[in-house]
């Protein structure tokens, strides 16, 4: 259920540059981003699972912030990184 090494360094090399750049806003967003949609997939299956739903939440708020951090700082650059996760309509 986890996020795999390689499946991470993938992430950041496609949106943060290199693989070792693990602190770019837009890399941290897709990375949160593929845990929501893991966890997703597993709470349609497991319906009473609380605790996990909490720890979504968790998650979906913390891509909220940097989202939003984002947008104030670089515009052109969020609005590239949401049509590329498909986030927003």
């Amino acid at each position: 259920m986890s996020v795999t090494k390689e499946k991470k360094a993938s992430i950041f090399t496609q949106f943060g540059g290199t693989a070792t750049n693990t602190g770019s806003i837009e890399g941290q967003i897709a990375l949160l981003t593929e845990r929501i949609t893991q966890i997703s997939g597993h709470l349609q299956q497991n319906k009473k699972d609380f605790s996990t739903h909490r720890g979504l939440m968790q998650l979906v708020g913390k891509r909220r912030r940097l989202l939003s951090y984002l947008q104030k700082h670089n515009l052109q650059g969020y609005r590239e990184l949401i049509e590329k996760l498909g986030i927003r309509k």
